[in-house]
Order: C-alpha cells, then structure tokens, then sequence
C-alpha cells in the first residue's frame, strides 16, 4: 500500500471514532474519521480510502445507504459495518448480503477490531493479486510516459486536482488518463493502482 492508504471511519459516536482511529494507527495507516454519510462522500473524492468502517445508526442517509453509494463508486472497496441495535442475525445478513466485508456489534472490543480489520485488507490485496494472476497482460509497462507520471503523482497522494494543477492539464485530461491507467493494468480504484505500481516496483525504481 502507498504511505497515503486511508481508513474511512464514518460513525456520530465520537468514542468509536477515536477507537477505530487508534486501532487504525497501529496498522500503520492514515485515519479520516467523520460524522456522517454526506462528509464522508465529499472527502472520499479527494481521499479514496483502502478500507470503510461504518456505523449503520447515522444521520441521514444510513450506513447502509452510505455503503451502497462507496460501492458505486469504489467496486473492491472492503467495508466493515458496525452497530449497536441491528445485531441479531437479521440485521447482520441484510449488511452482509448488501456487500459488507464484515459486521460487528457496539461496543467494539479493540482486539476483535484489529484482527478483522486486517482481515479485511487482506482480502482486497488477495483479490488484487488474484485479478493481476487471471489477467498478465495487464501491467504498468503498458503504460504511456504520462500515464507511468500520473500513476506516480498518485502514489505520491496527490490528488486529481494537484495533478492537474502540477502538470498543467485540465481536471478532465488527468481523469481520462487515470481511466487509462485503471483499465491497463486490469483494477477498478485508484487505491488498486497505486498497490500494482508498488508490486511491478514501479515506485521503487523512481525513487532512487
């Protein structure tokens, strides 16, 4: 993962915040904690996350809601949905058949946290490499100079508008070409991009 991954943290209950965010340090990753659904979508954009955890109880649009629209924009994305009344088995099949990695009952315990949190990230680096095995013609030396440059600016955490901004093209110049390079190299998120370029050492070789 890039020194930028970020953990979405989406819950009103500041205390859980603070607990997810603490577990999220430990596994060495950035933590954006918010409030509700509607922050959450506006900081995703600029933001995207390697993993979501969120409460189901938010205002407005619900953490099932809120699940449903990261999916919609981030295909592979693993989201751990908590709660603290949809605990029972009803509840926990309605998150997990809508495309929940997991599902967990308030009060957290931090242990139990971290251990599935890990599991979950787990998953999305196998199901990555599992797509990279199915498809070996996708690969980051079929990328044009300026695409390699962007998917660099990426691993960097730069956003489409610092690219834009860095390598004076428009918005939508930068989009396209973050589309190219998400369909060459065969992954459906930026985040997924980034991991590819760090596996084929894409990274690393720029860097010395």
């Amino acid at each position: 993962m890039s020194e930028s991954a970020t953990v979405l943290v989406v819950d009103c209950d500041q205390r859980a915040r603070s607990l997810v965010a603490a577990q999220t340090a430990r596994l060495g990753l950035d933590c954006n904690a918010v409030e509700s659904s509607e922050v959450a979508l506006t900081t995703v954009q600029a933001d995207e996350p390697v993993l979501a955890v969120i409460a189901v109880e938010l205002p407005g649009l619900n953490g099932l809601g809120l699940l449903q629209a990261l999916q919609e924009r981030f295909e592979n994305l693993p989201v751990i949905l908590i709660s603290s009344k949809h605990v029972d088995g009803v509840g926990r099949a309605a998150g997990l058949l809508l495309g929940a990695d997991d599902y967990l009952a308030k009060p957290l315990d931090p242990a139990e946290l971290l251990a599935r949190m890990r599991r979950s990230l787990g998953r999305a680096v196998r199901s990555l490499e599992k797509a990279r095995r199915e498809d070996p013609s996708s690969h980051t030396d079929d990328l044009s100079r300026r695409e390699r440059e962007i998917l660099l600016l990426l691993a960097e955490g730069r956003t489409e508008m610092e690219i834009a901004g860095g390598l004076v093209l428009s918005p939508k110049t930068v989009a396209t070409h973050i589309q190219n390079v998400l369909r060459k190299l065969g992954v459906h998120s930026r985040t997924q991009a980034v991991a590819a370029a760090y596996r084929d050492g894409l990274v690393e070789t720029a860097k010395r």
